[in-house]
């Protein structure tokens, strides 16, 4: 498998012809199939898949990881470039999604998180919803029913669903992650883990018992205020994150986007070599 970081908060320092965005978009090729995992903000994952000799025209198939326009703006992008790939994401009620951040006791800072939903109305056709967890191709398995052994993170709390002036915490019944399935093991993909990196990993395993985990992928929601890269719990609650991670059959975890670095550093000294932090531009051979 061929993993490459179309979109992520940082790039590599040395490629000035890719750009960085405050969103995710990872190309997946698996040999059976080409896969498309998040779309980020806009044009950053076509600009850099150009660069980079990724025909996204040639995507079998793209995934949706959430709801949140980071990671699913660039839609109308996909739709546009891709005329025939369906687009899987979960199905759930259309609703609006919010950031919330208390500033004085009676005023808060607040702004919409949801992708824009056009698309969803003008490439009905191209929608794949999904409803519980599916095979989208050979082997690669789109998982909705996602464990709540572990908390959810921390940095959850700053986020909404619903009517602007009738928020509720969300939910995320708009989350899926995705596992890819090979004859040496398991890769899990995980967008931002909003519902816990670890119910994710957790459900991986009662899914396919005994199997090795080659890798996970994604951002782990570590960071609470983004503006500030502040950590979404204390230290010792990272700390207890890594210490979790590292109990688990896991060959190696890449992470980025809302893990934050202040969260990354403190995993790295737990994780040590099995953590790698990947900024656009990165290719993985797993």
């Amino acid at each position: 498998m061929i993993i490459h970081v179309l979109a992520d908060n940082q790039k590599i320092a040395n490629r000035t012809d890719l750009k960085a965005e405050k969103g995710l978009s990872y190309h997946v090729s698996t040999g059976a199939c080409a896969i498309l995992f998040d779309v980020g903000g806009g044009q950053t994952f076509l600009q850099n898949a150009r660069q980079l000799d990724l025909d996204i025209a040639r995507v079998d198939v793209a995934v949706l990881s959430h709801r949140h326009h980071d990671h699913g703006n660039g839609l109308p992008v996909f739709l546009r470039e891709n005329q025939h790939a369906r687009v899987c994401l979960r199905a759930c009620p259309t609703e609006s999604y919010f950031f919330k951040y208390p500033i004085f006791k009676y005023t808060a800072l607040q702004f919409e998180v949801g992708l824009d939903v056009t698309p969803l109305e003008d490439f009905k056709d191209r929608l794949w919803l999904i409803r519980q967890t599916t095979e989208i191709c050979p082997n690669v398995f789109c998982v909705v029913n996602i464990s709540e052994k572990y908390p959810r993170p921390a940095g959850n709390r700053y986020l909404f669903a619903g009517e602007k002036h009738s928020l509720r915490p969300d939910p995320f019944e708009h989350e899926l992650f995705m596992i890819i399935q090979e004859p040496d093991g398991l890769v899990i993909f995980t967008g931002c883990a909003h519902s816990g990196v670890l119910n994710m990993i957790e459900t991986a395993v009662e899914m396919f018992p005994g199997v090795r985990i080659k890798a996970v992928v994604g951002g782990f929601h570590l960071m609470g205020l983004p503006l500030f890269n502040t950590l979404g719990g204390s230290e010792a609650d990272i700390r207890k994150i890594g210490e979790q991670l590292s109990a688990y059959p896991i060959d190696r975890l890449y992470t980025g986007h809302c893990t934050g670095m202040k969260a990354f550093r403190i995993m790295k000294q737990v994780l040590g070599d099995r953590i790698e932090h990947i900024p656009t531009g990165s290719c993985l051979r797993i």
